[in-house]
């Protein structure tokens, strides 16, 4: 019996050398270890042994799976070891090559605008709204002070759908969506970015597509101070810490007074250039203190809430503070103006 066990060992040693992959091995192991294997033969044989040769059989038997074991598992080690240098051999890669230019985008300038101008209005807890583009005529005109045959609807010049349903002309509905929900009519802090649409023929400086972003604050004892305020903060935001601003008298249906917003200007410090025209001064937003009729329309007691609204251009913006000339470039999916852009911000592709 030894001397068969002794042939086992020594016809499995043989056999391990001629193996060079992981399933040769696996099948060579369930061949000599498995249930019908050989050496599990031998064992099932051991019973059959008178008592006094079995103790020493079963060492031996122990010893030559011990063995197997051994020996399947370092030709299994080194098998793998083989396998990984290969294949990192064959995957190798030259250090020396020049690397891949990567092209990667940049944040498209008006994109950035408007990122600039939310991240201030959010510091100081005005909350972000947003509304449908396809408006009523109801909140885009009449609870903006501007009833059916006002006057000042034909400056707007608007893309009907229906009769009361329109291209919204400006991104005060917003505003009063958000006044008119309120219905415990408590304080109100909001800025609404978005697009907005009017009846216009593209230039360098109009298009029938453009962004807006208006602001509205509405509370007890809201004055033209906080609205001052708050357009110096935007301004040195925008165009430097050393800006300040004018108002000028103008007038909008929905505020009461209504201003025109100045900023001096951020590249001669008002001492007059080609931007400024001369003046030192940079016409950037129309503002104003909220109508009482836009108030009262909304569900607010003019007489015990007043409140200001601003809206800015975030095209006219990002024109003057990266000298863009053209305002169709902000929509003609050029790559090329991008990567001007990031130029102007030294940036790098």
């Amino acid at each position: 019996m030894k001397e068969k066990v002794e042939t086992l060992k020594k016809e499995m040693k043989e056999k391990i050398k001629s193996i060079t992959t992981l399933k040769e091995l696996n099948d060579l192991k369930v061949e000599y270890l498995g249930k019908k294997g050989p050496i599990n033969e031998l064992t099932t044989m051991m019973r059959d042994l008178p008592v006094e040769e079995k103790k020493e059989f079963g060492k031996v038997l122990n010893e030559v799976k011990n063995e197997a074991n051994t020996l399947f598992e370092n030709t299994k080690k080194a098998l793998e070891e083989k396998e990984l240098n290969e294949k990192l051999q064959k995957e190798k890669i030259d250090i020396t090559l020049p690397s891949a230019k990567l092209h990667v985008g940049a944040i498209h300038p008006l994109t950035k605008v408007i990122e600039e101008i939310e991240e201030l209005f959010v510091s100081m807890g005005y909350d972000v709204v947003e509304g449908p583009e396809i408006e009523e005529d109801l909140y885009n005109f009449e609870k903006l002070n501007l009833p059916k045959g006002h006057p000042a609807r034909d400056a707007q010049d608007s893309f009907y759908i229906t009769e009361e349903m329109l291209l919204r002309t400006q991104t005060s509905p917003v505003q009063a969506r958000v006044m008119d929900a309120n219905k415990e009519k408590t304080e109100v802090r909001v800025i609404c970015p978005g697009k907005v649409y009017r009846r216009d023929d593209d230039d360098a400086t109009h298009s029938h597509q453009f962004t807006q972003i208006e602001g509205l604050v509405v509370g007890e004892n809201i004055s033209l101070s906080h609205l001052k305020g708050t357009l110096e903060e935007l301004a040195k935001k925008l165009f430097g810490m050393d800006r300040e601003i004018r108002f000028r008298p103008s007038f909008f249906p929905f505020t009461e007074p209504s201003l025109e917003v100045d900023v001096s200007c951020f590249k001669c410090g008002g001492s007059g250039c080609s931007i400024c025209k001369g003046t030192g001064w940079i016409e950037i937003l129309g503002s104003g203190m909220v109508h009482p009729n836009v108030l009262r329309g909304c569900g607010y007691d003019p007489e015990k809430y007043t409140g200001f609204a601003f809206g800015i251009g975030p095209e006219r913006v990002a024109m003057l503070k990266y000298g863009i000339n053209d305002i169709r470039n902000f929509y003609t999916d050029d790559l090329r103006f991008l990567e001007d852009f990031n130029r102007t911000e030294g940036s790098e592709q």
